[in-house]
């Protein structure tokens, strides 16, 4: 499994992590959805550098010219409801891309532990497709690894992606044990560990509440 971490390098990225980590920042919603659409973006970029690319000619009003360009066939899937604006964001880039939702939710049993369930799927057929993932926030990945397997009864892809905000250690070290060898790992920063309710630390919250608002 390749993991790149973007918080180890300097880009624009780390601005834009730095503002939705910030809670005074965060009281601004509209800024907040637009911060991690604008991740969304760029993480699309750097990962468009990683496909396979064909040239192929266009014609303009004075000639032919050649273009190089990627040739994958990218289907996009998340997580609802937190990953709609990181979702966007990869859209936006990759604008003929199929998609796919999955519904995963946390049932918990008491305050330090909970159950995943998936309860809705719409996906196209994935067979021999490039697999982009994108969660915005990967605490256990336990909602990843159920998402996968449902989104694997739409077919086997050639290739899995997968993208995040922020990621927790124990989510990375999870991901190791479902995610094929090959499979490559995005993440906009990694934190240490998780606290006693399983939130990122230091994290920045409850990211679908920061989006959506909260729920009852």
């Amino acid at each position: 499994m390749n993991i790149i971490d973007f918080s180890k390098s300097n880009s624009v990225i780390n601005q834009f992590v730095l503002e939705i980590r910030d809670k005074q920042i965060q009281q601004n919603r509209l800024l907040f959805r637009r911060n991690i659409n604008r991740i969304g973006e760029l993480m699309a970029y750097e990962i468009s550098k990683s496909l396979d690319y064909e040239v192929r000619n266009v014609n303009t009003v004075l000639g032919t010219a050649q273009c190089s360009v990627p040739k994958d066939q990218i289907v996009l899937g998340t997580i609802l409801r937190a990953g709609l604006p990181f979702h966007q964001g990869f859209l936006d880039i990759f604008d003929n891309a199929d998609n796919a939702f999955v519904s995963a939710y946390r049932e918990y049993t008491d305050e330090t532990h909970f159950d995943v369930y998936t309860e809705y799927l719409a996906s196209p057929r994935i067979d021999d497709k490039t697999l982009i993932m994108v969660d915005p926030m990967l605490a256990t990945g336990t909602s990843l690894q159920l998402a996968l397997e449902a989104m694997q009864t739409k077919g086997k892809p050639s290739r899995i992606i997968i993208a995040a905000v922020i990621a927790a250690q124990p989510a990375i070290e999870n991901l190791k044990n479902f995610l094929p060898d090959d499979a490559e790992v995005y993440c906009a920063a990694i934190d240490d560990q998780l606290n006693e309710h399983y939130y990122i630390v230091p994290g920045l919250g409850d990211a679908g509440d920061l989006l959506y608002g909260g729920k009852d």
